[in-house]
């Protein structure tokens, strides 16, 4: 055997995840589903390969979360809820501290934030057919809370020509998706400053902004991350 070579261990799976993690149980269970959901999606994935992952007993799994839907469930609403939680703090900031504008730029920058932070690039996940049963309702009714954030928030910073051709549901499922590119952006590496601002550009384009109200509106979201506590 080589130096550095251990022999496998055996045993049985540990009853309490790695104590040497900075994680709780419950965040390295997370992290672990996250990982092998990337990898297999949510039907190529069981409660027995996640609670190997990290290294516990399924048991010991069970005690925090029901199932591997539970798991799902909460990791794709944490990659819509931090977004959601500033969208009042956004809003309440027009027209006394920011345009619609920059309010518009400045949710697209927390939610690029939000899902470049997802861990495992959960987003991919969105589409898939299971997220589309009951038991995702809630996620869906948040990530659909945003997209009409989105719609009214575009709606307040869109030219005249574009509120006369499009709708706040409309606009909002265009700048969510846009919003969203971030998660393909991941796939590719990790997303940075400029692929926000690029991103954040677009979706105000798509509203009629030209460069000189876009740069505006940058300067705006700025101010405005920088006195929004909860951003």
């Amino acid at each position: 055997m080589a130096k550095d070579d251990k022999p496998a261990r055996v045993g049985r799976p540990r009853a309490m995840p790695d104590a040497g993690s900075t994680l709780s149980p419950r965040e390295q269970i997370l992290d672990a589903a996250a990982a092998l959901f990337a990898e297999h999606g949510l039907s190529g994935t069981s409660t027995r390969l996640i609670a190997e992952r990290v290294g516990i007993r399924q048991a010991s799994l069970y005690y925090h979360f029901a199932g591997k839907d539970d798991l799902l469930v909460e990791l794709l609403t944490r990659s819509v809820r931090p977004s959601l939680d500033v969208v009042r703090g956004i809003e309440e900031a027009v027209p006394d501290r920011a345009s619609a504008a920059g309010a518009l730029h400045a949710l697209v920058m927390a939610d690029f934030r939000t899902l470049a932070d997802t861990p495992h690039n959960i987003g991919t996940l969105y589409l898939l057919p299971e997220v589309q049963g009951e038991r995702y309702d809630g996620f869906r009714t948040q990530r659909r809370e945003l997209q009409e954030a989105y719609g009214r928030i575009g709606t307040a910073a869109a030219s005249a020509d574009v509120r006369r051709t499009i709708g706040p549901e409309a606009l909002g499922a265009v700048l969510i998706q846009l919003a969203e590119l971030v998660i393909q952006l991941r796939r590719r590496g990790e997303p940075d400053d400029a692929d926000r601002d690029a991103i954040a550009a677009t979706c105000l384009r798509a509203c009629g902004l030209g460069t000189a109200e876009i740069a505006e509106a940058r300067r705006d979201a700025e101010r405005l991350l920088a006195t929004v506590p909860a951003l």
